[in-house]
């Protein structure tokens, strides 16, 4: 085992967006039960602290493996296309239109059925996208694309949690 091995290599499983979930967590408990410091207790501090050390660096990789947004952003990092969210956010003119038009239906939403209905749209959106992301990654080997794919996805996921607040209002208010 390296520490400073990639994510997947790590947990021993191929380089993919496409990922088994069960297969992710099973690879995760495997490697934390060889890891975990309880299992040096009797070598002393150093051995705990070296343990404790692959601990993190283990549920690091699966919280960063499990998340599809994540991950997606790891694969675009590893094949040397970092997202740059912060810095770049330059996207494709429909999808600002789209943006804007979503953001106008959220503001505009005058009952809980509304926000449900552009969240059932955007969700779609959402799904979709991954999907894309699929293509993009494990079959046309493409991280430019798939960056920008992630930034759109992160919006789209800012967006998910402002309708899930909005949500959250009606139910408290009935």
């Amino acid at each position: 085992m390296n520490i400073d091995a990639d994510d997947f290599t790590l947990l021993g499983l191929d380089k993919a967006f496409a990922l088994d979930r069960a297969k992710l967590d099973a690879a995760w408990k495997a490697l934390q039960a060889q890891v975990h410091p309880d299992r040096f207790a009797a070598e002393g501090a150093a051995s705990q602290r070296i343990a404790m050390q692959w601990a993190v660096r283990v549920n690091e990789a699966h919280q960063r493996l499990k998340d599809p947004l994540k991950r997606a952003a790891y694969l675009c990092q590893l094949a040397g296309v970092p997202v740059q969210a912060e810095n770049n956010t330059a996207m494709p003119g429909a999808f600002l239109m789209q943006q804007m038009q979503w953001r106008e239906a959220l503001e505009e939403a005058g009952s809980a059925a509304d926000v449900e209905t552009l969240s059932d749209e955007v969700q779609g959106q959402r799904k979709a996208r991954l999907a894309r992301l699929t293509q993009l990654l494990d079959v046309d080997a493409n991280p430019t694309q798939a960056a920008q794919e992630v930034r759109a996805l992160m919006f789209i996921d800012r967006l998910l949690e402002e309708i899930d607040a909005r949500l959250e209002k009606y139910e408290d208010a009935s």
